[in-house]
């Protein structure tokens, strides 16, 4: 049976520290650490935290706080289509690919966290697993913050769109779609784009830049695998056929078209098998009517 905990954050959490003590149970962390809204706290505190040194309870059900995930001030939220593009070959215009980077990244700690805490009853490896992620996540937003500074900026100068937590929000009681949608299409798509901006930032002679691509690059065809690791794993339990079910989430969930150009190396490496990059190029996922 689940044991029902309810949460009491410390006062840090929803100003600008962090929680100075953390629960001892690593999902019980996650959900802490989701509610801290500055970011350079947040991430300190998932990369220094001891995953297996907590004691881990697979089967307690959070009670959910308000104002999840923890926000700053800025960067200012507006809608996809408001958030400007500008020249690589600009000190402005990279400073602004930079900072959308970052706060994809942030984004990514974010979604880590909230699947850990947010889906209880799974094997331990599950949640060990995404604590990984949360935290190669926090280090690549680290590297970009650090490179926006050097760029003259911060983190929060330039408006963002929320795309990937609302998709976060839309899965929240389901945790199959929760898994066929964000690594599946929404981290897939960073290993088509990262070899793009990589060369975009190379011919901007931004060899630093470049190079943090490459990092996340590595990193995150690791996500993409743990997502598809874990999807199929769902699948099998509940006796569903992966390939259909994918098609049938993307549909009852809106999520976004797939197309082209696509990282094919990266997705195999990532865990994608050859039927599913046939449906991949074929017939691409068309948005449905979702709740």
């Amino acid at each position: 049976m689940n044991s029902r905990v309810s949460l009491s954050l410390p006062a840090e959490a929803s100003g600008a520290q962090a929680p100075a003590t953390l629960a001892p149970c690593p999902r019980h962390t996650a959900l802490q650490l989701l509610a801290v809204r500055n970011p350079e706290d947040k991430c300190s505190q998932v990369m220094g935290f001891a995953v297996g040194h907590g004691q881990l309870d697979t089967e307690a059900v959070f009670a959910e706080p308000t104002d999840l995930p923890g926000r700053p001030e800025q960067p200012l939220l507006v809608p996809p289509t408001q958030v400007r593009q500008r020249s690589v070959h600009t000190l402005a215009g990279r400073a602004v690919l930079v900072h959308s980077l970052a706060h994809i990244e942030l984004n990514a700690v974010n979604l880590a966290l909230d699947v850990i805490w947010r889906f209880p009853g799974l094997p331990a490896t599950f949640y060990t697993d995404w604590w990984t992620v949360a935290q190669e996540e926090a280090r690549h937003f680290g590297l970009l913050r650090q490179h926006l500074a050097s760029l003259g900026h911060q983190y929060g100068d330039f408006p963002a769109h929320q795309g990937l937590w609302e998709m976060a929000e839309k899965t929240r009681d389901d945790l199959l779609a929760r898994l066929a949608l964000v690594p599946r299409i929404l981290e897939a798509r960073g290993l088509d784009m990262s070899p793009l901006i990589r060369d975009k930032l190379l011919q901007a002679g931004d060899t630093a830049g470049a190079a943090i691509m490459d990092v996340i690059l590595r990193d995150e065809i690791g996500h993409v695998a743990i997502g598809n690791r874990w999807y199929r794993w769902v699948c099998a339990q509940r006796g569903l056929d992966s390939l259909q079910t994918f098609t049938d989430l993307a549909q009852r969930y809106r999520a976004p078209v797939q197309r082209g150009p696509f990282n094919l190396e990266a997705r195999r490496a990532a865990g994608f098998d050859e039927a599913e990059l046939r449906q991949l190029i074929t017939t691409p996922t068309k948005a449905g009517t979702g709740p």
